[in-house]
């Protein structure tokens, strides 16, 4: 059968096509099926079959007829000749017959490659006449002002690139290598693929390019790059033929262990099977088209071919005819298999896109049309700048229900499948779809998975490791290597009050000054809240003190109400000594107050009522200390000392001094009293809820009063000291008052340097000591006399040789 009759076909409207589906083509010689480029060939007989049924089809184009004429196109030189000869378009002979058909192709289909196509799209564009490519992807296409008449029925790898760049983020792979063709597809796809994978997060450890036909010393130099690296991971952005001599040169040097993505270019290509090493390419993943079928598409000639019989109407008459019982269920060949049309459905929808195009023309109505005002184009005489403003506008579904449109740019919508490529043997790929990439969809649900199990690279069951630095569990943040990329980072602990709940954060969260970082400093939790309660041990050991002090107080002033008669309680003015008691106990029992959750309430008496009671007590002890120093001093019968401080004068003295205390508590109170507060300054991990002291002059006027009243009742106990009597209660005070002093000189520096509630245990220490120190120097040694020394209480031992004086 003649060549010639494959490649060309009249018809009132002429396509074009430039494939290279043969090497050494010449139009005078048959040819065979085993010497062609079977992918390329498949898409020459697509293209003839579609136009075969657009003209056999009612719908479009009805009363016209398409022709073609294809070229056979092999190196850049021929392409572009082919490519001028269609934009050219004259006949060598015109006839009556043929004057008024034209010969200029309305469109041009092809090339596979992109540098071809870039190459004859912009010299034929130059003359408006509209290409379009079912497998050219370099998103340098879209760039109307150099390719103002190009379109493609495959998406731009401009998509294909930022899919690729999720399907990086997706699978955790953020340390990678890339190895591209050094020509526009390669250099220009990576290009945009280390773009997308820079707002992804993913870091190129290293970029490479090199041609099948380059020098060897660029392969060798690639293959000692990926031996040196650590990412697990490569880019292949290339076409079939430099991932064949990429993945011979690995498989010979030994480096297992990687893990392919690969681009549309050669993922299914099926002349991998063919190459030594095509184990290497086992687990490969990546997109490519969508599948389809072209129910019907059947080649006369590669069914003689197969089965050696001629067809009805062949002129072949050295075969015999097919008897109709031939079949190609055990036939394996790509050729045949058209199960999977992906790239081949691209050639289909390129013809059905030029002659809707050509239907919209013809059929136009006025005001409908793509020109200014709805205007309509003249259909007497088609040009192909009519065919490429229509063009431009065209928009149907296919049989299979594929919506074929073109954007302002000249590109199809990016829906891709994810496959993986499972086993691939001699002969034989078997291909898996494990996902699907739809650009139109929001940015989240652009990448979905399907669920099937994927076969990775390198013979491992799960999803390879590919990162320069292992993930920042959450408590730390990453820390970028000086002089590294981004993707390399050491993971440090979050700081004090800071955390991070995510994995590989970039910096780490402060909590509300309220919470506090959990163990793992993944989560804030509320602070621990602090203070001195009733239920925790220093608290219950704290309370049973001043309860036991309120306990013992109570006896004593039980044992000094029932011998008040006797000499011993007399002598020492039982009037004070009961009011010393009662003041004693309201001491303990102020304790109290110190301990429990601080309130409004509990803030101001706390302070206040241990001021004035602690007032209230010296002022008893120095009301005792003033009538012994005085009953001494008036043992002169002329003396009428006595007289000037007799009880009365002792009642008002108590009460004066007890007054000044209440009036300071009073001004404190009212200009700026105690209340509780939140103190998180001590501890960054505790909240401290204690009683802020309101005005400090206030408290530090009270507690020098104290100390005022104190140190003057300790030097005229001191003064009394010595005075001639068996039972001198002066020795006892001074005692008393020595305790009384050390224990609150001591307590200002532990006042001060005591944190958190140790700050309230201090005060209440302070308290308890001095008040246990004055009952048991001033009460308990009359106790023992009153309760085991009987005999001893009495006037005359009491008195001894000192004059007796009555009080």
């Amino acid at each position: 059968m003649s060549l010639l009759k494959l490649l060309f076909k009249a018809g009132d409207l002429m396509l074009g096509g430039i494939f290279t589906f043969r090497t050494g083509f010449r139009a005078t010689l048959s040819f065979s099926f085993s010497s062609i480029n079977l992918r390329e060939f498949k898409f020459a007989q697509t293209m003839i079959f579609a136009i075969g049924e657009l003209n056999q089809s009612p719908d479009l184009l009805p009363n016209r007829t398409l022709g073609y004429k294809i070229f056979n196109a092999c190196g850049m030189s021929n392409i572009m000749k082919s490519a001028i000869d269609l934009a050219n378009g004259q006949r060598t002979k015109i006839y009556e017959g043929n004057c008024t058909k034209s010969e200029t192709t309305q469109a041009v289909l092809g090339h596979s490659a992109s540098t071809p196509t870039m190459g004859f799209a912009r010299i034929i564009g130059r003359f408006q006449i509209p290409v379009i490519s079912h497998f050219a992807t370099c998103a340098c296409l879209s760039n109307r002002q150099e390719y103002p008449s190009f379109f493609r029925t495959i998406t731009s790898d401009y998509h294909q690139s930022r899919a690729l760049a999720k399907l990086m983020k997706h699978f955790g792979w953020t340390w990678v290598g890339a190895i591209s063709s050094s020509n526009d597809y390669g250099i220009n796809g990576m290009t945009t693929f280390i773009e997308a994978a820079q707002e992804e997060g993913v870091c190129i450890e290293y970029y490479e390019a090199f041609q099948q036909t380059g020098p060897i010393h660029e392969l060798a130099k690639i293959v000692e790059v990926v031996k040196r690296s650590t990412s697990k991971v490569i880019m292949a952005f290339m076409t079939h033929r430099e991932i064949k001599v990429l993945a011979a040169e690995l498989y010979k040097h030994n480096i297992t262990g990687l893990q392919l993505v690969g681009s549309d270019a050669w993922l299914t290509d099926h002349s991998l099977t063919d190459i030594e090493g095509h184990s290497i390419l086992v687990g490969s993943i990546g997109f490519i088209v969508s599948r389809a079928q072209i129910p019907g598409q059947f080649v006369k000639d590669f069914w003689e071919y197969m089965f050696d019989c001629s067809l009805n109407g062949t002129a072949n008459m050295q075969r015999m005819p097919c008897n109709g019982s031939e079949s190609l269920h055990n036939i394996e060949s790509f050729f045949t298999d058209v199960s999977e049309l992906r790239f081949t459905n691209n050639v289909y929808k390129s013809v059905y896109a030029v002659a809707h195009a050509l239907n919209n023309l013809f059929e136009c109505k006025d005001g409908m049309g793509p020109f200014s005002n709805g205007d309509c184009d003249n259909i007497y005489f088609v040009s192909p700048l009519q065919v490429l403003h229509y063009l431009q506008n065209v928009n149907f579904t296919t049989k299979q229900g594929e919506q074929v449109f073109f954007d302002e740019n000249g590109d199809s919508p990016a829906v891709y499948e994810l496959i993986n490529l499972k086993n691939v043997t001699s002969g034989a790929m078997q291909i898996a779809q494990i996902g699907v990439y739809n650009s139109a969809l929001p940015s989240d649900n652009q990448f979905t998975m399907n669920g099937i199990p994927i076969v990775w690279g390198g013979g491992i069951y799960r999803v390879p490791a590919s990162v320069c630095s292992e993930s920042c569990v959450p408590g730390t943040r990453k820390v970028l290597q000086k002089g590294q990329p981004v993707c390399c980072y050491d993971c440090i602990p979050c700081a004090d009050g800071e955390i991070s709940n995510v994995t590989d954060s970039a910096e780490c969260l402060k909590c509300h000054k309220e919470f506090w970082p959990n163990g793992r400093r993944d989560t804030c939790i509320i602070k621990e809240i602090e203070y001195l309660s009733f239920s925790e041990i220093m608290g219950f050991i704290l309370t049973l003190f001043c309860l036991s002090g309120v306990i013992v107080t109570a006896i004593i002033a039980w044992i000094f109400f029932q011998f008040r008669e006797t000499p011993i309680v007399r002598a020492n003015n039982s009037e004070l000594s009961f009011l010393l008691l009662f003041s004693l106990t309201l001491c303990f029992l102020c304790s109290l107050t110190f301990i429990g959750r601080p309130s409004e309430w509990s803030c101001m008496l706390r302070h206040t009522a241990f001021g004035i009671t602690f007032v209230l007590c010296i002022s008893c002890v120095l009301g005792k200390t003033i009538v012994v120093l005085m009953a001494f001093r008036a043992k002169l019968p002329s003396s009428n000392v006595m007289k000037w401080f007799g009880p009365t004068q002792q009642r008002l003295s108590v009460l004066a001094f007890t007054l000044v205390q209440v009036v300071i508590c009073i001004l404190w109170l009212t200009i700026n009293p105690p209340y509780p507060v939140k103190n998180m300054e001590t501890y960054r991990d505790k909240i401290i809820l204690e009683c802020a002291l309101g005005s400090s002059i206030g408290f530090w006027a009270v507690l020098g009063y104290v100390g005022l009243l104190a140190m003057l009742c300790f030097i005229m106990a001191f003064l009394a000291r010595n005075l001639p009597d068996n039972f001198n209660e002066a020795k006892f005070i001074n005692f008393s008052m020595l305790i009384f002093c050390a224990v609150w000189i001591t307590f200002i520096p532990a006042y001060v340097s005591s944190p958190g509630k140790f700050t309230v245990a201090v005060e209440i220490f302070a308290i308890l000591a001095s008040s246990y120190g004055l009952l048991v120097c001033i009460f308990i040694p009359k106790c023992v006399l009153i309760l085991l020394r009987p005999e001893q209480n009495t006037k005359k031992h009491m008195m001894g040789k000192s004059t007796e004086v009555k009080y």
